[in-house]
């Protein structure tokens, strides 16, 4: 059975299911701030790991494994979080990685009814300096509800870059001014804090997802 770690009410009219990136834990200091940004907002917010990352908490010193070959672990996520009770409308998503595994599961999912959107925080669109190396493919033909926050300075994804990807129509892009990876802004350079990036990202979920899910 998967591990979740909760934020929000249970009464909550969604959930949203959070995958952790490459390097950092599901409660790595990012995703916690991230997923109490969107539990003040009225979500329900789950949180979990890969099996590979589960596992250093107890030494083993695995490294990440190709996204791909963990899209059976997302699946079961969902169908865990169901069994624990969790029924009512689901959003899916994740941090970098987490956010990449989630999109490719996402219409598989959708066509289900099994979620009804998905929302990747830092998409890793290529790896850094190395834009040749695309992982836009499946993001192209994309049917699920889809928003991705990208800050402007992200290394895995700039504006000018994204611009030119040809992203499905369901897919929205938004830009958090001066964000790195992690959506961090330097304040004194741009005037904006990592809270008020976070405020907006729960604000602007919020929105959409009353207009796909409730």
């Amino acid at each position: 059975m998967t591990t979740f770690l909760f934020d929000g009410f249970d009464t909550a009219p969604a959930t949203i299911l959070l995958a952790h990136g490459a390097g950092a834990s599901m409660d790595s200091p990012s995703m916690t701030a991230t997923a109490k940004a969107l539990a003040a907002a009225d979500f329900q917010v789950a949180r979990f790991e890969f099996h590979y990352m589960a596992a250093r908490r107890y030494g083993q010193r695995k490294p990440p494994p190709r996204a791909e070959t963990v899209n059976p672990e997302y699946i079961k996520a969902i169908a865990d979080l169901r069994a624990r009770g969790v029924t009512g409308k689901l959003i899916i998503g994740g941090k970098s990685m987490g956010g990449r595994v989630a999109s490719m599961v996402a219409d598989e999912m959708f066509a289900k009814g099994e979620i009804s959107g998905l929302v990747c925080l830092g998409y890793p669109f290529h790896p850094p300096a190395k834009p040749e190396q695309l992982r836009t493919k499946h993001l192209a033909a994309l049917k699920t509800p889809t928003l991705i926050f990208q800050g402007t300075r992200d290394e895995f994804g700039a504006k000018e870059e994204v611009a030119t990807y040809g992203l499905s129509h369901a897919i929205e892009v938004i830009w958090l001014e001066d964000g790195d990876h992690d959506l961090k802004p330097r304040k004194a350079i741009s005037g904006f804090s990592t809270a008020d990036h976070l405020k907006t990202l729960a604000e602007t979920v919020k929105a959409w997802a009353r207009r796909i899910v409730f």
